[in-house]
């Protein structure tokens, strides 16, 4: 990648990337624990609401006090120290920053983050993919129209999954599947902030004491995690979930290209060039061998007995005729690996990973009957979760985005598994969120 070395350069000539961090929770401490160590980036600012959280984090991945004691942004930028306030527009307006990383996972603030950010000038690398999957095609329009980066975060499973996507096609192989790796069955759609725990075997008394955010696990066991992921990873490379949703076949690492392949062949999708999600335990909860519960994959296809040569003669693991192959990587590090993103932004202009149309959707499936009066409390909560679809299919259905869905009222009963639609809950219909939705059903492919 050579950003290393660029990185260097940009030191030598006074000139680091400068970068404003939103958010001190799990991503953003992954993340302050690198970026001091890397020579050409300085985090002029960290804006978190919670101030002593901010230090706490600091103080936890060793930043010496003296590193943060920046009064001001000005100041920060001058003696290449570090500021930490509370607001957030503020560290975007700021002459001082070039590159914003927005680790608040707050779907319709990150919205407004975004576009502040484009209105100012600013790169973003948007870690709050919640956001992403919301309007990712919009923000990245206006974002290249102001001369600005829109970035996945690189780390996270949608940035490293589109770099592999990337990497197949130019070198040119078809990519029949991509996707990632996680924990499954089916009845983690019905878990709720109250049965996460017994799911995960950890005393409630303990996760309490550890702060540990029940809704924030629970999205990613029932379901809506590898759904937005996967939508994110179809708006970015066009590859599309099933129409009926994500399948989690159990499958190990040696297994992909036997399993994710057309049915057509012998495997389960509807047709090449799809996004799947794969389970690390079988339907009766042993576990599967060699899984990929933290990795990332792609299976490809050779169209010629001479590319099938080359993949026994390399050592590829293929299927059974020796057309399809695969490459994964076991493990992601998160928030550990998103200064590729910054390099990447801040010697390239490069983006790593950005959404180009309208091609997934993420919408909101009823856990359980809901009453009409219900006061939904979106992703991760006690009543739906959500489930990635062609974009055609929820626009068709005028399905309920599963991130626009908190604190709205239900206006029907639901029955279970029902998918809810915008007619069922109470909204306002000239909010931003459905301003840019309308803009984004435009870029529908």
């Amino acid at each position: 990648m050579n950003f290393y070395t660029m990185l260097q350069d940009r030191l030598a000539k006074g000139k680091p990337v400068r970068v404003g961090l939103i958010g001190a929770g799990k991503f953003g401490t992954m993340y302050l624990a690198q970026v001091r160590k890397v020579p050409g980036v300085h985090l002029v600012g960290l804006a978190e609401l919670n101030i002593p959280k901010a230090f706490a984090s600091l103080k936890r991945t060793n930043w010496p006090a003296e590193q943060v004691n920046a009064k001001t942004l000005e100041e920060a930028f001058k003696t290449g120290k570090t500021c930490v306030l509370e607001s957030a527009d503020e560290l975007i307006s700021s002459p001082f920053t070039e590159v914003i990383i927005d680790c608040t996972g707050l779907a319709e603030l990150g919205l407004h983050t975004t576009l502040n950010c484009v209105q100012h000038g600013k790169h973003i690398v948007n870690v709050n993919v919640e956001a992403d999957i919301l309007a990712g095609p919009v923000l990245a329009k206006r974002a290249k129209a102001a001369g600005v980066v829109y970035s996945l975060a690189y780390g996270d499973q949608p940035a490293e999954i589109c770099e592999m996507v990337d990497w197949a096609r130019t070198a040119g192989f078809e990519v029949v599947c991509a996707g990632k790796g996680t924990r499954y069955q089916p009845q983690y759609h019905q878990s709720t902030p109250d049965t996460i725990w017994g799911y995960y075997g950890i005393p409630e008394e303990h996760a309490i004491k550890s702060g540990m955010n029940p809704k924030l696990f629970n999205s990613f066991l029932d379901g809506t995690k590898s759904a937005i992921e996967m939508a994110c990873v179809s708006n970015c490379t066009g590859l599309l979930p099933p129409v009926d949703g994500l399948k989690f076949p159990p499958c190990s690492a040696d297994h992909l290209p036997r399993i994710l392949k057309p049915k057509s062949d012998g495997g389960i999708l509807d047709h090449s060039g799809m996004v799947e999600v794969v389970a690390s335990e079988e339907r009766d909860g042993r576990p599967v061998s060699r899984d990929l519960r933290y990795g990332i994959y792609v299976t490809l296809r050779g169209d010629s007995e001479y590319m099938m040569d080359c993949f026994k003669e390399y050592g590829m693991i293929t299927d059974e005729t020796g057309e399809y192959t695969c490459l994964y990587r076991p493990n992601h590090m998160i928030g550990l690996e998103m200064n590729i993103s910054v390099a990447s932004i801040g010697t390239r202009h490069e983006p790593t990973g950005c959404p180009t149309a309208f091609h997934s959707d993420v919408v909101a499936v009823a856990k359980f009957d809901i009453p009409a009066g219900t006061i939904l409390d979106g992703e991760g909560g006690y009543y739906v979760y959500g489930e990635a679809v062609p974009a055609k299919t929820s626009l068709v259905g005028n399905m309920l985005p599963l991130n626009f869905s908190a604190n709205k009222k239900v206006l029907r009963d639901i029955k279970a598994g029902e998918f809810l639609s915008y007619s069922d809950v109470e909204y306002d219909p000239n909010c931003l969120t459905v301003q840019l939705r309308k803009e984004m059903a435009e870029m529908t492919e």
